[in-house]
């Protein structure tokens, strides 16, 4: 150890010396004083996040409950594949000329409704009268939550007694081709699975207590061939949703089973959706194995208008190819609202201040037209939009490197000019939370159904979703809008199809 000097003992050049050194090292510990309050209020901030957002079990082990979903979905992709393949095929094969399983008769106990096909007319061409022969029936089980009943099609045969013609109704079409489900069964297990996030072995118990056990292989089976049969409406509707100038895009995590392996990783869902205020009400999901941005670019394509998203990397590429990005200002808020719940920050309080003064002015706009919404953002909150960013400005030359703040100053000051581009367009919202809301389904729906078994199943998920999520967006109950796009789908011509889409349905 060091004895200190007599300071008698030394002359006026060696004291000034001494007293230099000791300046030195008093600036150099205030500056690592600095340093580490800095870190701490970093760390301090980041502790008080998380304890914010508490989240459950990530573990990627899968328990024996867990496993036995995994069935239902290899069911459902088998079911989707033969039903890909029939399409596809265009002369008969082994699958299908094979001895089919005889099918056990409905409960007879269920109710029945008698539905009568007939020919429309009852005089063959030769002109004599036909006399009714006899009868095919065939029998389709339809459900009302609770409730079988039992639909029992009759289809009469008539037959000309001078030239021996027969004529019967044709079979009508379905989804599921001499399949037990009517439409508004396979409805309902769609809305549940996709809507209500009941998997299909809680449906099967359900079923079960309502009188008929139908297996989750079954119901499998039945989602899979639906999936394909809805696939066409789905491409239609992510083809209207780029033919508008402004889309929103988000994204959010989906656990997905690993192929061959017991654990899962980190798949993607993407939503995209039009703005609040298109003339267009609609959002399409897209499920991917990863979060590349290279999935962005697919699923936009040639599509060169206005995104509205986060600061998330992978949309960077698709402005560099002619997108132009759109801020989100409330990813700017949180990063304020944050700071100022852990640490009661005057900086983020003012921050605050300034953008609820922007929020007020876009609930005053909001119901109004383009060119009004315009004009009256000119007039109002421009003016603030300027003093925002000169206090930011000011502000960011105050606060300490690496400090909290600083971090949340430098989010806004760095995407500036996507923040305020709203501000140009009446018809570009100030933020990303519509589409924010439009993927809160399949938040809550991950905690039910914990994984996707496959990335097909995912993007049958996603699909399927699609037109359920833009089924509410256009005021529509999904059971039923469900219910006749299945009755109408399989006679519906493929020019025609875009009538089925969520914001043309009309019932008929």
């Amino acid at each position: 150890m060091t004895s200190a000097p007599n300071l008698d003992q030394l002359n006026p050049e060696q004291l000034r010396a001494l007293a230099a050194q000791l300046m030195q090292r008093v600036e150099t510990m205030d500056k690592q004083i600095h340093h580490h309050k800095t870190v701490n209020e970093k760390l301090t901030h980041e502790i008080a996040l998380l304890k914010r957002f508490k989240f459950a079990k990530r573990s990627e082990q899968l328990s024996p409950a867990q496993a036995s979903l995994l069935d239902d979905l290899i069911d459902t992709d088998i079911a989707a594949i033969e039903a890909e393949l029939e399409a596809l095929q265009s002369t008969p094969t082994a699958a299908k000329v094979r001895q089919q399983p005889k099918r056990a008769p409905l409960p007879a106990q269920f109710p029945r409704t008698l539905i009568h096909h007939e020919p429309d007319n009852s005089h063959c061409q030769c002109g004599c009268a036909l006399k009714r022969i006899g009868e095919d029936a065939s029998e389709k089980l339809d459900y009302t939550p609770g409730v079988f009943t039992v639909e029992r099609h009759i289809r009469g045969k008539w037959a000309c007694e001078q030239c021996e013609t027969l004529i019967q109704a044709p079979v009508p079409a379905h989804v599921i081709d001499k399949g037990i489900p009517t439409a508004g069964l396979l409805a309902h297990v769609m809305v549940a699975k996709f809507a209500d996030h009941l998997p299909l072995y809680r449906q099967e118990k359900i079923f079960g207590r309502a009188g008929l056990a139908i297996a989750r292989s079954t119901l499998a089976q039945w989602v899979g061939a639906c999936g394909v049969q809805l696939q066409p409406l789905v491409d239609a509707l992510r083809v209207a949703v780029l033919e508008h100038g402004v889309i929103h895009a988000d994204e959010t995590p989906v656990q997905m089973l690993t192929p061959g392996a017991k654990k899962t990783h980190r798949a993607y869902v993407w939503a995209y959706a039009t703005s609040q205020f298109a003339d267009l009400a609609a959002v399409v999901y897209d499920f991917s194995p990863s979060r590349a941005g290279e999935h962005d670019r697919t699923f936009l394509n040639n599509w060169h208008g206005k995104l509205v998203c986060d600061d998330f990397a992978g949309y960077k590429a698709s402005f560099d190819l002619g997108v132009t990005e759109i801020g989100c200002m409330a990813h700017a808020r949180r990063k304020f609202f944050d700071l100022h719940a852990t640490n009661k920050s005057q900086v983020a309080e003012k921050a605050l201040h300034y953008i609820a003064a922007l929020y007020e002015i876009e609930r005053e706009v909001k119901d109004l037209e383009p060119d009004m919404r315009h004009r009256i953002r000119q007039e109002k909150a421009a003016p603030i939009i300027e003093a925002l960013h000169a206090w930011m400005i000011a502000q960011r030359e105050l606060v300490p490197e690496g400090s909290a703040i600083a971090k949340a100053l430098d989010y806004s000051l760095k995407r500036w000019v996507a923040l305020i581009r709203y501000l140009e367009d009446g018809a570009v919202p100030i933020d990303n939370n519509w589409c924010e809301n439009q993927i809160r389904p399949w938040a809550l729906g991950r905690s039910n159904w914990l994984f996707a078994g496959s990335l097909r199943s995912g993007k049958r998920a996603a699909a399927i979703m699609s037109l359920i999520q833009s089924a509410r967006l256009n005021g529509h109950d999904p059971y039923a809008y469900l219910k006749d796009v299945l009755t109408r789908l399989p006679a519906q011509r493929a020019s025609e199809i875009e009538a089925l889409l969520p914001h043309r349905w009309q019932p008929v």
